[in-house]
């Protein structure tokens, strides 16, 4: 009577056991996403990951030459002009040395004004020598003594007048440098960052833009399609893109141009499984205000129609 329960719980534990194995190999299932992913408008296409810019690309302002920063006349958000001034430089050294220019010039005149009466007296005096060679009061001998005399002063005019014009050439070219020291806006735009203050001292090549200026009236997305799919990409292909969160407004992209150099991925995700050792082709499309906020520099989910392009290889 005993063996029968004693096999009852074998038979029990055994089921178990197989129980917990099959349960053990069953793949659980991954929670379901905070946000569902865009799906593609298109039977066939390739995705890319795409950073908003400013239309015509934005312009990083830089200083001409290093120097100390006395102001910075506009702040982020302010629309501004071609040759509207954005910062200035302190220019006091400039402005000291196109004084001490101005100052040779007015020399250089005065011994201008010097040679010339100079020149004229010798000219005078061969004019006499000449005269009284001929009535042969003079010898021939002073004669050319004084023609040489007023050779050497026309010769040192010519010197004093190439001298004022070299010294005028360089007081040129120091108000441009003072003209330097006043960074203005290249183009129209809109100020989008301003990462100087007054009181910094500002050099022509820093990685990080003085100021950083763009239109914003329209946008452009610079999409990264990874090389592998490069040769499945046309001109004037058409492509949707989607701000991220956001899958059920796609924003129509319109094609402008493909950069034809494949360069090293730089626009990175931040995901834990992406890729940061391959290299992208950019692609360039422009796109409208929309209902929905966007903003430079802003990621968005691209997708790019090939249908009927297959890769080589």
């Amino acid at each position: 009577m005993l063996k029968r329960p004693s096999l009852y719980l074998s038979i029990a534990g055994v089921v178990a056991a197989i129980l917990l194995v099959i349960r053990l190999q069953k793949v659980p299932q991954g929670p379901p996403p905070l946000v569902e992913p865009p799906s593609a408008p298109f039977a066939e296409s390739i995705g890319a990951r795409g950073i908003v810019e400013s239309v015509d690309e934005n312009v990083r302002v830089a200083p001409a030459v290093a120097g100390l920063v006395e102001k910075v006349l506009v702040k982020v958000g302010d629309r501004v002009q071609p040759g509207q001034p954005l910062i200035e430089q302190d220019r006091r050294d400039a402005s000291a040395l196109v004084a001490a220019q101005e100052a040779q010039l007015l020399r250089l005149r005065a011994l201008i004004r010097e040679a010339e009466v100079r020149e004229a007296d010798r000219k005078e005096q061969w004019v006499r020598a000449e005269k009284l060679a001929e009535s042969r009061v003079s010898s021939v001998d002073e004669k050319q003594r004084a023609f040489f005399a007023a050779q050497a002063a026309s010769a040192q005019l010519e010197s004093a007048r190439a001298e004022l014009h070299a010294a005028e050439a360089q007081l040129a070219r120091l108000k441009v440098a003072v003209d330097l020291l006043t960074v203005v806006a290249p183009r129209e735009g809109t100020v989008l960052q301003v990462n100087v203050r007054a009181g910094e001292y500002a050099a022509p090549n820093t990685q990080e833009p003085l100021i950083l200026l763009g239109r914003v009236d329209r946008f452009q997305l610079r999409a990264d399609v990874d090389e592998d799919n490069a040769s499945k990409v046309r001109p004037g292909c058409t492509g949707v893109a989607f701000i991220k969160g956001i899958r059920e407004k796609p924003i129509p992209l319109e094609f402008v141009r493909i950069e034809p150099y494949v360069v090293p991925k730089r626009s990175l995700t931040g995901e834990s499984n992406e890729r940061v050792d391959t290299r992208v082709l950019q692609i360039i499309f422009r796109f409208e205000h929309s209902a929905l906020p966007v903003y430079v520099g802003q990621q968005m989910d691209v997708y790019i129609g090939v249908e009927g392009v297959r890769g080589e290889g």
